[in-house]
Order: C-alpha cells, then structure tokens, then sequence
C-alpha cells in the first residue's frame, strides 16, 4: 500500500474518545472527585488521553492528575476500562488506575488547575452516585469493587461489567 493510500486508510478508520483517570482515596477510603467548571458532575482527576502525541492511558492519565490537581504520582494497577456508547459523539473508552490511599501530606498539597476546576473533596462510597452522573459513577464502583475483592482488571460497557 503507498503512503497517500496508507494515510487515506487510515482517515477512513472508526474514531473513538480516549480518556484516563486516577482513583485516589483517603484513610477512611473515601474517594477525592473534583468539579469541574466546563460542565455538570463532579469526576475523578484525569482527562483526555493525547493519543495523537504517542501518549499512552497510563501516562495521560499521570499527566491529567498533575495538572489538575497538582499531585504528580506513579499510579498503581489499571482498575477497570469502559467502553461508553457515544450519543453526538465518538465512543468513548476510559481507564480507572489506582492512586492509592494519600497521605496528610499529598491531601494538603492539591491544587486546583483553576481554568478547569471549581472545587474538590472526598466523598464515601454511598455518596458517590451523586456527584458523579450514569456510568461514570458506575465506572467508579466497579473499580472499588476490584480494589475491595483484590480482582483483576473490571471490563465494563457503559459502566457495567461484562465477560
């Protein structure tokens, strides 16, 4: 195949979404969400995967923490990934990596990334369906399960387990 018929290919291709988050708790297992100001919901510190700059979920979502809120951490095991049926959009897939538990130290130095974040706090596991809207909340427990029964990685479609 030549480099024009390669590049038309691959302009021809399915397009999807590639988003990337981090799942930090505190000591009371509680989880840190964070509001942003571009649209309703709470969600996890994370974001956009730069895919097209050879980007990868692990470091997208590293990188998307660190500016968000100021914690530049090494992210433990990828805890679920979801696949999200787009409606006026492309599908989206997203990766859950474990940020562990923070320390007093790490809660006292986030800073919010100001264009893009309002406020944060930690909120308990029943409390979370309602800061964070249909399968992104989904997304968030099913994580949290992984995390509590020491399963592998949880494969979801729009928030709820398959296979």
């Amino acid at each position: 195949m030549t480099t024009p018929d390669f590049a038309a290919y691959i302009a021809s291709l399915p397009r999807i979404i590639a988003g990337a988050a981090a799942l930090f708790r505190d000591a009371e297992g509680r989880v840190l969400l964070v509001e942003p100001n571009y649209r309703d919901g709470w969600t996890l510190p994370g974001g956009t995967i730069e895919s097209d700059d050879g980007e990868t979920p692990r470091q997208g979502a590293r990188r998307e923490t660190a500016e968000e809120i100021g914690l530049d951490v090494g992210l433990g095991r990828l805890l679920a990934v979801d696949w999200v049926h787009g409606v006026g959009r492309p599908p989206l897939v997203a990766y859950v990596y474990d940020g562990g538990v923070l320390a007093e130290d790490d809660i006292k130095a986030i800073r919010l990334q100001e264009e893009e974040l309002l406020s944060w706090r930690f909120v308990p596991r029943d409390g979370l369906t309602g800061y964070l809207p249909g399968e992104l909340g989904l997304r968030v427990l099913a994580a949290l399960d992984v995390l509590a029964e020491g399963a592998g990685t949880a494969e979801l479609e729009n928030g709820h387990r398959v296979g």
